[in-house]
């Protein structure tokens, strides 16, 4: 079972990820916003994503409106935020 990451460390881990905000609740999670030039640009980059998180068994809660998606990650087996959660979005960041 992944452990959550303890409060001290998240400041490291999230240099990397500058565009991604960490959130504290529900144990921790970060979030990030994107905005596309339409809905077709937005669903596919959804379907890269999910395709992504099929592949490392990782999935995001996301929404999309129209030209835009907004994803968290958190890891509920850990109860927060995780080194899953740091390299799905560093590799969401690659897409």
């Amino acid at each position: 079972m992944l452990q959550k990451i303890a409060p001290e460390n998240i400041a490291s881990l999230m240099e990397g990820l500058s565009q991604w905000r960490y959130q504290p609740e529900r144990g921790g999670s970060i979030s990030r916003d994107w905005k596309f030039v339409d809905f077709s640009e937005a669903f596919g980059f959804m379907t890269r994503v999910a395709l992504l998180a099929e592949q490392h068994n990782h999935h995001p809660e996301w929404s999309n409106v129209y030209s835009r998606v907004s994803i968290t990650l958190t890891t509920h087996d850990a109860g927060g935020l995780s080194s899953r959660d740091i390299d799905l979005a560093q590799r969401i960041d690659t897409l």
